[in-house]
């Protein structure tokens, strides 16, 4: 199978598991349901960011050749060895901190796109007494911000399977852990506008089909610029930390579970990447 094939099928199965969970839990199960997904969901962001993405993020980076513009001779063994001991102690620039700024930076652009979700959201608050405007608007804007939503993880896919196949499962398996939350909270909004199950299960349906258009246009460009793919592993990174950490960990705490139970979900969560990687090897 194609790299362009497997982008595409994971593209479409994250979207229709995740699109299948969020209906059960949201149209049968109960809160405590959604309680469970969403620490599971935590430990998946996060062991996915930090067990696979970012390593192969920095194992993407071009070597870098500490002895250029450097002239020496072939026995001249003397002065490379101190060459590269100065480099290993005093080097605190090149690929590598690029990475980190270029994380460091998105998560500052994660916060302020939140905050002014945040603002936008309390605004239409203040004008909710017309409920005929709330009603027709919520929807559409869900909608909408959704489909870019997963165009974004569909190119966020591409990236990881252009990495790594292994890589691109585990990358899926937390974007689906991280999609059923939202697309639970999508489904409630949409209900609460007055849209009946099955038309928001297929509204919410065609607005997951983006992902398909991301990896695709994702596997594109970055084939032809695989320079960039060490950036869009990072920006991956990035985005699973922020929304476990800022989003769904503070969630936990305010639900009042205990300790124990949360703990060992969020590990139930964290050990399905090395588990995936295990069969995928």
């Amino acid at each position: 199978m194609s790299t362009l094939s497997m982008i595409l099928l994971a593209c479409l199965a994250g979207g229709l598991i995740s699109m299948a969970a969020a209906a059960a839990v949201v149209f049968r199960f109960s809160r405590q349901s959604t309680a469970i997904l969403v620490a599971f969901a935590a430990g998946v962001m996060l062991s996915s960011a930090f067990l696979h993405i970012l390593p192969e993020a920095f194992n993407s980076l071009p070597p870098v050749d500490i002895h250029a513009g450097h002239d020496h001779g072939p026995d001249d063994q003397a002065a490379i060895a101190a060459e590269e001991d100065a480099h290993a102690g005093h080097n605190h620039g090149g690929p590598a901190a690029t990475l980190f700024a270029v994380m460091l930076t998105t998560l500052f652009v994660f916060f302020a796109l939140e905050r002014l979700a945040l603002w936008r959201h309390s605004h239409g608050d203040c004008s909710a007494h017309d409920g005929h405007h709330a009603t027709v608007t919520a929807p559409p804007l869900i909608l909408i911000g959704d489909a870019f939503h997963n165009f974004v993880d569909g190119v966020l896919i591409a990236a990881a399977f252009i990495a790594d196949p292994m890589l691109g499962m585990t990358t899926t398996v937390a974007i689906i852990a991280h999609e059923v939350p939202q697309e639970m909270g999508d489904f409630v909004l949409l209900r609460n506008a007055g849209w009946s199950n099955s038309k928001a299960f297929i509204a919410n349906a065609g607005s997951s089909l983006s992902s398909l258009l991301g990896g695709a246009l994702g596997f594109f460009a970055l084939s032809t610029a695989d320079f960039v793919l060490p950036y869009v592993l990072v920006i991956a990174a990035s985005s699973f930390i922020y929304v476990a950490l800022a989003d769904i960990f503070p969630l936990l705490h305010k639900q009042g579970d205990s300790f124990v139970r949360q703990s060992l979900l969020i590990a139930a969560g964290v050990a399905v990447v090395p588990v995936v990687g295990w069969f995928t090897h």
